[in-house]
Order: structure tokens, then sequence, then C-alpha cells
């Protein structure tokens, strides 16, 4: 009996780098859900629209999306994997466009952030931002706009059919953006290999507070990939802080969850998943665009 399709939501449309990444995590049998902001990704997956999520949680350049972190805590949807996926940006306009015709930029905040020494060469172009990276480029393609080049990934020049103007203007050759995949409870209890794991927890607001959690990772030989910091709102020098560890012996990860259980408080375990390893992700393919079936989530009040 034939398994259906994952559903995969997604912040953008497609062609967009979180498509990519679903396609690097999933292989391309899947159902994309194209919503318009990653608040309306965590929505469809508990209106049961989607199956899962895929989310990009921080890149190499730009650093953290902040956000992400509250949202995750706001729906406590358990991250059950990651992806890393190489940003590999290009400017791209319509066919026959010449480079001096060119007036404006437009693209996601993060990823001009991510070319600003490109555009430091060029201060007369104006810089428009906007949600989406493949959105640009449709937007260009539906509007047949000829003094405007969006800033995308190869697949968004390919799908709506766009020259391209000037390859790998990404500042950093070796920007790569992470991505999370969530899901509902349901699904996160049919993954078994795990060896890393994101926490969030706050510590009082004493000398050597985090230090004891700290130490008791290294005591332990887990390794700690990732801490983040972010305040708790409406109270002062209190944080929450999001930790990603790694390890080898799981009794080790128990032992170190058990202690610093008792130097923490609010604890939580968003996830505990595998470790991401390139060489056995599916690749990302761009899917025929009449063999596959789209659906965009509608604004959800």
């Amino acid at each position: 009996m034939k398994t259906e399709r994952p559903r995969v939501a997604i912040q953008g449309i497609r062609a967009s780098f979180h498509e990519e990444a679903a396609f690097k995590y999933f292989g391309e049998d899947i159902e994309t859900i194209e919503c318009n902001s990653f608040k309306q990704t965590f929505e469809a997956l508990q209106n049961k629209q989607a199956d899962y999520v895929v989310m990009a949680i921080e890149n190499s350049i730009a650093g953290s999306i902040l956000p992400n972190y509250s949202l995750m805590m706001s729906y406590s949807f358990p991250v059950v994997g990651e992806v890393y996926v190489p940003i590999q940006l290009h400017l791209m306009a319509l066919p026959g466009v010449r480079f001096d015709d060119i007036k404006y930029v437009t693209s996601h905040p993060i990823a001009i952030r991510q070319c600003v020494d490109f555009f430091d060469e060029y201060p007369n172009l104006k810089i428009i931002e906007s949600n989406d990276t493949a959105a640009c480029a449709k937007r260009i393609r539906d509007e047949q706009l000829t003094d405007t080049v969006a800033i995308a990934n190869t697949l968004a020049a390919q799908l709506y059919g766009l020259d391209v103007l000037e390859r790998r203007i990404e500042s950093n050759k070796l920007n790569f953006t992470r991505f999370l995949i969530l899901t509902n409870h349901e699904n996160a209890r049919k993954k078994t290999t795990t060896n890393k794991a994101s926490l969030c927890f706050q510590v009082s607001n004493e000398v050597g507070s985090l230090a004891k959690v700290l130490n008791i990772f290294a005591h332990e030989e887990l390794n700690m990939s990732k801490i983040q910091s972010m305040p708790v709102l409406g109270k002062r020098n209190e944080y929450n802080f999001y930790v990603d560890v790694e390890w080898t012996d799981n009794k080790q990860y128990d032992t170190a969850i058990r202690q610093i259980l008792k130097y923490t408080h609010n604890f939580n375990i968003l996830g505990e998943y595998e470790r991401y390893q390139e060489d056995s992700a599916p690749k990302p393919v761009l899917p025929p665009e009449k063999t596959r079936r789209y659906i965009t989530v509608k604004k959800i009040e």
C-alpha cells in the first residue's frame, strides 16, 4: 500500500530556499504547503493542513532568526530533524534586460544582508525588501518588470524563466542556512535514532549559574553546538537560553539532563533528533511543474 506524500509547510513559495530545504530533507515526493509567514506554517501544522514544518533558524552570515525561537516555544511542536542548505544567491532579471537598465533590487532582507559587498559597488541601486526570495523572482515575471532584478536561487530562475545576470553575489561563498524540521507529537514518536537535542531553559540571576549547566555538558562529554539567549518578555534581567547539544552515548545525555534540572527552571526539550549528515541526505531536485501539486495556505487570522 502506497504511503501518502508528506505535506510540508514552508514560509514562501515554490523554488524558495525553504522548499529547497524540504526537498533536501524529505526528497522530492512531497506536497508543499505555501505560507505567507512562519506563524502560518505553525498554524497549518496545528490545523492539520500540514504534517511537517520546515523553518530556517540561523544563517552563517545573518545569524539567528530570533522570532522563530519564540514561535517554537509558543506552539510546542517538537523538532525532529535539521538540514543545512548552502546559500548561493544570484542576480536575475527578465530575458534581454541589461545590467545598465536596472534601478531596483528586490529580495528578502536576510538575503540582501548576505550581499552587502556586492551592493557597496553599486550605490545607485535602490533596494526593496520583500518577504520571500522566490516571490520576488515571480513578481518580475508576472509584472514583466524591466527595471528590477531579484536576488534568489537557481531554482527560482529556472521556474520563473529569468536570466541570471550575476552569479554568486553572496559575500561569503561558504554561506549556509540551517533549517529545523518540526511536526506534531504523533509523527515525532515515529523517530527512534537520536544524537542531538534542542533545549530551552532559564537559570537564576546569580554568579556562575549558567556555568554550572555548561560544566555538566562538558563533564558528560556532550558537545554544545549552539547557544542563544533571548530576554524573557516582561521580566528584567531574565533570559531564555536555547542550547543545542550532541552526543555519542545516550546514557551520558540522560545523565546530563537529570543533573541540569537541578540548576535550571522552565526547562524544555524542544526536540531530540538525528544530527544532519550531508552524505545521507536526499539531493534537492526541482520537480516538473505539471507533475506536482502545490497548495497555498490562505492567511490565518
